[in-house]
């Protein structure tokens, strides 16, 4: 069974209409990506899976269970945690108060001490506010909120997303030791480099469609393909 199955999913924005019929799945402790331009759809997707846009109709199972148009903390609860491209930490909150008081509606949590062993800058930075991070220790500190919840499946939205080349670097380490320990991952990246080493497998989506679908190796050894729907 699928950790994730998603079936005709479609989603609007008001009368726009974003997804049409997206199908993706996500198995067991595989890291998966969802490639596409601007605009293509790949946010919608993510908040949709999230439960943080409602869609218009579709099936999403996750674990067995059908949430699609369920609440997003309800979809919390079971298991996914979303990363979101905005980070949302709390400035005014210290790392380890962003953490503690990501623990307090989770139903298992991680213990703080292996949070800090993945994240070792958290743990020299753990008595400093969100707002005096710099963006690398933003986005390991929204990271880190999301895995000490101890999520089934982890959604990371553009998570390297302006920074720089060195922060990168760090931060797909932790992705991949991530993946190593067995953590299934949804990712959505521009960085096309970052995302085909770090996925297995990989959607394409062009205007809410998706187009392509396959392993990562096979993407890599057809440039065309990519330049065809990305534009690379």
């Amino acid at each position: 069974m699928s950790l994730l199955e998603v079936k005709s999913l479609n989603s609007f924005y008001s009368d726009s209409h974003i997804l049409f019929d997206v199908d993706l799945r996500v198995e067991p402790h595989e890291v998966v990506a969802l490639l596409g331009r601007n605009g293509a759809g790949k946010s919608t997707t993510m908040k949709s899976l999230m439960g943080l846009v409602r869609p218009r109709s579709g099936s999403i199972r996750f674990n067995g269970e059908e949430v699609s148009g369920r609440p997003a903390h309800v979809i919390a609860r079971a298991g996914m945690q979303l990363v979101p491209e905005e980070r949302r930490i709390f400035g005014s909150l210290d790392v380890e108060e962003n953490l503690k008081l990501a623990r307090l509606t989770a139903s298992h949590s991680a213990p703080m001490d292996s949070i800090f062993a993945t994240f070792p800058r958290l743990g020299e930075r753990r008595r400093s506010r969100g707002a005096d991070l710099s963006g690398g220790e933003q986005q390991m500190l929204a990271i880190a909120r999301a895995m000490v919840r101890k999520p089934k499946l982890l959604l990371l939205d553009e998570p390297f997303e302006g920074l720089a080349p060195v922060i990168v670097r760090d931060l797909m380490s932790v992705c991949r030791e991530l993946a190593r320990a067995g953590q299934t991952i949804l990712l959505v990246e521009q960085n096309l480099a970052a995302t085909l080493a770090l996925a297995d497998r990989a959607y394409i989506i062009n205007n809410g469609h998706i187009v392509h679908e396959g392993p990562t190796a096979e993407m890599k050894a057809k440039p065309e393909l990519l330049q065809r729907h990305l534009g690379l």
